[in-house]
């Protein structure tokens, strides 16, 4: 009896744990379509080195920089975050280019602590795409938002200097990001320093809170228990959307000064 009770309890755990992994809260639910506007997916900006490189199918490196929804933080392993999820998504996109990733993601860290190591981690590496995520964790801390838009100032400075693409990732729609009162000024400053520097901003917040609150989905389905960070399902989709943000950015209209076919655009809806 006590083994057949070991074997039942270790079974619960093994197949709760897989329910997580996948990003269900039940066997029975199957994961929920991955969708988002259109309006919410697109970058609104072009990405001329990026769209030169892809049309002469030569090979495109992008890192990605940010703190622990960049890390991974909440995924079940390393191959389930958002950029390592993205270079296989980037890779079907476009064969024809050996897509590199890198990631820098680094658990904790603000805008500041990101500017400071943007030459060694980002710069000296000579990447085509740089994706930064950031200002959440200067929100959950209360820290002045308005700190934020001059590292973002200075960093796509130097990013632009070395000619790379700049993609900004503006904060998740989660419980402990929600709950802050400054929330909706770090959104509206990601917005307006990208639109100052003419760059394009991946808005995270708005798919999420469409998922929430236009699709229904349950919280505990696309964010961890710590009600902070992604899991498994989430990170998939964010980075399936995110692989047609940059897809659509590279067929717009500046690609038709290179020479080389123009990439095909996937629909916005599909299962990470």
């Amino acid at each position: 009896m006590r083994i057949n009770s070991l074997i039942a309890v270790t079974a619960a755990l093994l197949f709760g744990g897989f329910c997580f992994a996948s990003g269900t809260t039940r066997a029975s639910e199957p994961a929920p379509p991955c969708k988002a506007p259109a309006a919410l997916t697109d970058l609104e900006q072009t990405l001329p080195h990026t769209s030169a490189l892809i049309a002469a199918g030569e090979p495109v490196k992008i890192i990605a920089i940010g703190s622990s929804s960049t890390a991974g933080s909440g995924a079940s392993s390393p191959a389930a975050s958002y950029p390592s999820r993205l270079a296989v998504e980037l890779g079907r996109q476009f064969p024809r280019s050996k897509i590199t990733m890198i990631n820098r993601g680094i658990n904790g860290q603000e805008s500041g602590d990101i500017l400071a190591r943007l030459k060694t981690d980002v710069i000296d590496e000579k990447p085509d795409l740089v994706l930064w995520q950031v200002g959440t964790n200067s929100v959950l801390r209360d820290h002045a938002v308005s700190t934020v838009a001059a590292h973002i100032d200075e960093g796509v400075k130097q990013i632009k200097a070395i000619g790379a693409d700049v993609v900004l990732v503006d904060p998740q729609f989660a419980p402990r990001v929600i709950a802050k009162a400054e929330t909706d000024d770090m959104i509206k400053l990601i917005s307006v320093s990208a639109k100052k520097h003419k760059i394009g901003v991946f808005h995270r917040y708005s798919v999420m809170k469409h998922w929430r609150e236009t699709q229904g989905i349950p919280f505990e389905t696309f964010v961890a228990p710590d009600g902070l960070h992604h899991n498994d399902w989430s990170y998939g989709c964010w980075a399936k959307l995110m692989s047609v943000s940059i897809t659509q950015a590279v067929s717009k209209p500046t690609l038709s000064a290179h020479v080389g076919p123009a990439p095909t655009v996937v629909p916005a809806s599909a299962k990470p």
